[in-house]
């Protein structure tokens, strides 16, 4: 699916298309969630969707996927991982996601989240251990929600260049996690700025 193709899809579905777009990159979609998470930002800037149902849509969309991996880890457990290692280009990102759950347990589903790709190889691998879906539940959804949060708010702001930067960020991963954070708390200290301007 192209780029031209998503937003095809957003005109004729509109908040379904986030949706949709998001729950099936855990079989490999073309486009990286980035690119669609700030692409639904854009478009509410741009009057096409309303933000809140929007946003909603595609933090479901975001954690649905990703519940997806793992309870196919949890359930089908070795054959899945044992197809995945068959991709030699996953085998890197099965060991970084193995890694990363060896040194810091749960909490490796929060980081993995600012990794493209291991953030949808870890919920396999968490499945696989037999975590808890309750614990599962806890990190990854509330992790979820700040990521979506900040990609979503960066494509507001920029609005038309959504796609271009959303696949820079992609590449660049970790190394650029600073840029959504620095935005978000711009975005923060802009508000409460009015907010006080109103107030006063």
């Amino acid at each position: 699916m192209s780029y031209e193709t998503l937003m095809s899809l957003i005109g004729q579905f509109g908040y379904a298309a986030l949706f949709f777009a998001l729950w099936l990159g855990i079989v490999g979609m073309p486009i990286p969630d980035e690119v669609i998470v700030m692409t639904g930002g854009a478009v509410t800037a741009s009057g096409a969707l309303h933000a809140v149902p929007a946003f909603l849509l595609t933090y479901l969309g975001v954690v649905s996927g990703l519940s997806l991996g793992y309870v196919l880890g949890r359930w089908l457990g070795t054959p899945v991982l044992d197809r995945l290692r068959r991709k030699k280009k996953l085998d890197k990102y099965l060991d970084i996601s193995d890694r990363l759950v060896q040194k810091y347990g749960s909490f490796a589903l929060c980081i993995g989240y600012f990794f493209p790709v291991v953030r949808h190889v870890m919920p396999y691998l968490v499945g696989l251990g037999k975590m808890t879906f309750r614990r599962y539940a806890l990190f990854s959804y509330t992790t979820g929600f700040v990521w979506t949060l900040l990609f979503f708010s960066l494509g507001r702001v920029v609005g038309d260049h959504a796609r271009e930067i959303g696949y820079f960020l992609y590449s660049y991963g970790l190394k650029l996690l600073w840029i959504p954070f620095l935005i978000a708390v711009v975005l923060i200290a802009i508000r409460f700025r009015r907010t006080k301007r109103s107030e006063g």
